[in-house]
């Protein structure tokens, strides 16, 4: 899943009563991009001393993750109030996000082929009512978060929870990912695919999964 900066800004300013124009809302969603108020972007840079540990321990508790996205946003210079706060409460709504287009048509196939499917995911809330909205939790054998366990990625030992839940043989797990971490897979014995991040509403190569499951 994706987000569409722009959009999500105009919406959380919408929901503080405030309408933002296309060129605004271009603007201030590069800036809060840029300071790491919003999800599912590149890391900042740098992380404000205040909000070092908050950061840190953003997926293993639901207060951290809130306070460190929340903080980072609310350091951009901005004209409305509650925006940050307006921002972050997006995080926990599905409409906020975008499912990669190729997502669900890959998943059914694959569950349909007799497929385990478990989330691994790195998160400091729990996903699975925006799974639910999204026609997901049927697909899914099982859901591993780092806020429930207690470790994140690239952690081997949250990748062997989520073959545990799966009563899956690591050597026959893979582990499909958009990030570094998810290659963590690899030390708990299993295989890993990373595929491209994509623009909101864009595939990334999700149906490439299928393919090679097949030939498991």
């Amino acid at each position: 899943m994706t987000i569409d900066p722009v959009a999500w800004v105009t919406a959380a300013a919408a929901d503080c009563g405030v309408t933002l124009d296309r060129g605004k809302a271009t603007v201030l969603a590069d800036r809060l991009a840029t300071a790491g108020g919003l999800p599912g972007v590149d890391k900042p840079a740098r992380i404000p001393p205040p909000l070092a540990e908050s950061w840190a321990n953003r997926d293993l508790y639901e207060d951290a993750h809130r306070h460190a996205f929340t903080g980072l946003a609310a350091t951009v210079p901005c004209d409305i109030p509650g925006l940050a706060s307006a921002i972050y409460e997006r995080v926990l709504k599905a409409d906020g996000w975008q499912v990669y287009p190729d997502a669900l048509p890959t998943l059914t196939a694959l569950y349909a082929a007799g497929v385990k499917i478990g989330i691994v995911s790195n998160i400091g809330f729990d996903i699975r009512p925006l799974l639910d909205e999204w026609g997901l939790s049927p697909l899914c054998d099982a859901i591993v978060l780092s806020y429930e366990t207690g470790y994140i990625k690239p952690d081997a030992k949250i990748f062997l929870k989520a073959c545990a839940a799966l009563k899956a043989d690591p050597a026959q797990t893979m582990m499909v990912g958009d990030t570094q971490a998810d290659a963590g897979a690899i030390d708990a014995g299993c295989t890993a695919l990373i595929v491209s991040r994509a623009p909101a509403g864009q595939p990334n190569g999700l149906s490439r999964v299928y393919h090679l499951a097949k030939q498991r």
